[in-house]
Formats: structure tokens, sequence, C-alpha cells
């Protein structure tokens, strides 16, 4: 089984339509079975999504917003049927990001979704909040498995501090009583490299990384130059130097047989201004 997580950074993003040419392109090649996205953002103004675009969609439950035409993972999923792809995908608006994008989460599968789990993860729902935080998870028709994409806060924020998030993301996710494996997959905003943090946070409470768990791995960089939300954070010699801030999280010592970076401009070309995460594992 493979899977994928990556911070779209989705229409924000320079060069936006030749880089979803190129992600779409490689995606045929890699073929993960699940896809965890961050960032997947639409136009809030934009005029509503037709309604082929809705093909192979899941619904929530929780989606606050209209589907609109220039939503990122119903164009990508629209493209991926064109080259034969038939992936099932469910997407979660999550907040106003930059005042003008409606910022969300999204699930891409192989096999259909047999359920989905939304969990909120700040103190509240504010959509006008750039704060607002959730998780969205799923689980594959076929799997007890699940598999959850998450984009937290920083371990700095006063308002929205990264442990408080994680406590909600772990409690909640526990809560549910998940028989299979539990995969959280995205952007932690928690460099692998910081000790005392969000990183040793979550290890300490007995999630298992899996870049460290895989028998063949790289650099796990997955940030390197100087991005929003950390350029008041670490120095840009810091940045230029690379963070592994993107991290696959399970809840077992699941079998890893390898972890590379992807879409960072060696193996795949740069996307957005995150690389992503690509695991293979035993089923």
């Amino acid at each position: 089984m493979r899977l994928l997580s990556i911070n779209t950074h989705s229409i924000i993003e320079k060069n936006y339509d030749e880089k979803t040419k190129n992600f779409l392109e490689h995606i045929a090649k890699l073929q993960p079975d699940i896809i965890a996205m961050q960032e997947v953002n639409q136009t809030a103004d934009f005029p509503e999504a037709v309604p082929v675009l809705q093909n192979g969609r899941c619904r929530n439950g929780k989606e606050s917003r209209h589907l609109k035409a220039d939503n990122h993972v119903a164009l990508v999923a629209a493209e991926m049927r064109k080259q034969g792809l038939d992936y099932n995908w469910t997407w979660l608006p999550m907040k106003l990001g930059y005042s003008k994008y409606d910022e969300g989460l999204a699930i891409l599968s192989k096999k259909p979704i047999a359920e989905t789990n939304v969990v909120l993860l700040s103190k509240d729902a504010d959509y006008g909040n750039w704060r607002t935080r959730y998780a969205l998870g799923v689980r594959p028709a076929g799997m007890e498995d699940w598999f959850y994409t998450v984009h937290l806060g920083w371990w700095t924020d006063e308002v929205e501090p990264f442990e408080g998030q994680w406590q909600k993301l772990q409690r909640e996710v526990i809560a549910q009583k998940h028989e299979g494996r539990i995969f959280l997959m995205g952007d932690f905003n928690s460099p692998a490299e910081v000790r005392g943090e969000g990183y040793d946070l979550i290890a300490g409470s007995g999630w298992h990384d899996t870049y460290l768990l895989a028998k063949d791995k790289d650099s796990g960089v997955t940030v390197q130059g100087v991005i929003d939300g950390w350029r008041d954070k670490l120095s840009e010699e810091d940045m230029l130097e690379g963070m592994r801030i993107d991290h696959i999280w399970c809840n077992e010592q699941a079998d890893i047989e390898k972890s590379r970076v992807c879409f960072n401009g060696e193996n795949e070309p740069v996307i957005s201004d995150h690389y992503g995460v690509l695991i293979d594992l035993e089923d």
C-alpha cells in the first residue's frame, strides 16, 4: 500500500496550472492508494462547480461551503479520471484564507470511501478566523484502517497553541475506537529537528513516525526555503537548510518498506512550497 501526503498550497502557488499538470503526470506513475492533501483551496466568490466535478465525491457532512468551479481537489480528481485513474474523494472547507479562498482538507482514495470523520481541533469553528483547524479522516471500503489529513498550528501560538490542538486530535481519534490502524498524515508545523516541542509531544504520546520505521529512507526534508507562517519563527538560514515538518504517523509499528520525499525537484517537479511524503507499507 502506498500513501502520499502533501500541502498543495493550491491556487495561491505561482505557476499553479503548470504545477498541477506536473502533479497529475507523476501521480499517474506513482499511483498512491491514499492521497492526503492540505491547503486545498477554491476561490470563495467563484461560480459553483458543474455537476461533473462532483463525480467520485463522498460528502462528510461538514461542507459549509458550496463546491466552486476552481476547487483544487475536484479538478484534480476530474483530470485523473481522464487518465483512467478513478479516485474517490472528500473535501472539508475549513476557513477563509487570505480573505478570498475557501481553504480546506481533502483525501483521495482508490477504494470507495466507506466512512468519514471530522474533528474540530481549534477552540471554535469560526470560518472567518485563519487559526481555525480541523482533521478529516476516511475509512476505505473493505479496510479497517483509517487515514486522516491534518494541518496543525504552531507550538508558539499563544491563541491556538499546537499542544491543545494535538490533545484534541488524539482524544477524538481514540474516542472513535477505530478497529484498524490509524494514520495521521499532513503538515504538522512541527520540525522533527526541534526538541521539546510538537514532534516530541506526538512521539511521546505513543505514535510512531513512519519515517523512522522505514527500512529505506532519504533526508525527509519537506520544506526548504522561506515560507508563510515561518518567517517570524526561524531564521532564514535555518529555513534554507530545510525542515521535516510534514509527517505520516501511525498508532502502531507498521511495516514500512520505504519513506521518501516526493515533488521536491529531484524525484518529481516541485509543485508547492511544501514537498510531499510518500511511504510504501505492507497492507
